[in-house]
């Protein structure tokens, strides 16, 4: 019934936005992550919805894009995973480390995720591995983000020190990239690898 809202930011909490659509106020449950994704307070921003409608309740579910909504639509394909379940995942877990962990089949890695046991880990990786429908502007970039993955701890530095998010996330990609082949850096240990990309990250976006 609704693919999204296009309006002005009123209120930004914790898994949950208010969206001003012409005089009327929407209240949104959104997922941690997608909340950085999102325009500040008093800016306008278009939210990709999902609706949920049951005898008890109506919710209105939002996400910063069409692929973000698709992760959450995968997640609800596990057994035993609702809406509630999935934005708790979504908000503990950027999607682009998600897809990684599924891909790789980390069970250990999905069990520290809050609200997934190790039933529900099982489930998930049976579930969705290989099977995810994320899709960014091109299969490249598909591939880049997920090689990017396992430097979550880079972006989220990086992002608590002002800088966009998918910006980072697109700027360690390509230094990710072009460091594919270079055996000074593939050599060194996760932590002195973090190093480097923090301290050329800093240096591209300045």
């Amino acid at each position: 019934m609704f693919n999204s809202l296009t309006g002005i930011i009123t209120g930004k909490f914790p898994k949950q936005i208010f969206i001003d659509t012409n005089g009327v106020e929407w209240d949104l449950c959104v997922p941690d992550s997608n909340l950085d994704m999102l325009p500040p307070v008093g800016n306008e921003a278009r939210v990709f919805t999902w609706l949920q409608h049951t005898d008890q309740l109506m919710t209105l579910y939002g996400f910063a894009s069409a692929e973000e909504r698709s992760v959450f639509l995968d997640l609800l394909k596990v057994d035993g995973v609702g809406p509630k379940g999935a934005v708790k995942i979504m908000s503990s877990v950027s999607s682009s480390r998600l897809l990684d962990v599924l891909e790789r089949g980390d069970l250990e890695m999905l069990e520290k995720i809050p609200g997934v046991g190790k039933k529900t880990a099982g489930k998930m990786i049976l579930t969705l591995k290989g099977k995810l429908t994320m899709r960014e502007s091109s299969a490249g970039d598909v591939v880049r983000l997920a090689a990017a993955s396992p430097y979550a701890d880079v972006v989220l530095s990086l992002a608590s020190m002002g800088y966009d998010k998918k910006l980072v996330e697109q700027k360690l990609a390509q230094l990710l990239e072009s460091l594919t082949n270079d055996a000074a850096f593939t050599g060194k240990s996760q932590k002195e690898r973090e190093d480097i990309l923090f301290r050329r990250a800093i240096v591209e976006l300045a």
